[in-house]
């Protein structure tokens, strides 16, 4: 079957970075609801587009097109009395925005001892990204993931 707009794709797949290693090893596959759902980078679904089970692909995304560039204002030094006392490198928060939503994630990436670095930034942005995509199968959407906008079932949305 051909991947056409509210079809429902499983694809096996790894990314790398440019320099060969590995970022997702695709351990699980990924099931998406196609057809500008945003489930997946706009660009590899476009390049998906039309593909049939058992086709692959090979795609380098530039960082525009994957997770965007590093942007340095991201990155903020605060003072460590406004953190709980059990912080962790690595560990991540989400800020919330004027409006009471959740507004960003920020991670942790430095404790000195009277400031922490916090970095809004996903972790690969600024690094291109690397899919080797094989098209395992496609089959049609069903009335319920349409009216949801995702997959349901296995390796997909569960309510």
């Amino acid at each position: 079957m051909e991947i056409i707009k509210n079809t429902v794709v499983t694809l096996d797949y790894t990314v790398r970075d440019p320099e060969g290693n590995v970022v997702d090893d695709g351990a699980n596959p990924l099931v998406y609801l196609h057809g500008g759902y945003d489930a997946i980078f706009p660009l590899l679904e476009e390049k998906l587009h039309g593909m049939n089970e058992g086709d692959k692909l090979n795609l380098k995304l530039q960082p525009d097109d994957a997770f965007g560039e590093f942007d340095e204002s991201l990155v903020l030094v605060e003072d460590r009395e406004l953190f709980p006392a059990d912080i962790e490198v690595g560990m991540a928060f989400e800020r919330v925005g004027d409006d009471g939503e959740d507004d960003m994630v920020f991670r942790i990436t430095d404790i000195a001892e009277k400031k922490v670095v916090v970095d809004g930034n996903h972790p690969l942005a600024g690094t291109a990204l690397v899919f080797d995509v094989t098209v395992r199968e496609v089959r049609m959407a069903t009335k319920e993931e349409l009216e949801h906008g995702h997959v349901h079932g296995e390796h997909g949305h569960h309510h």
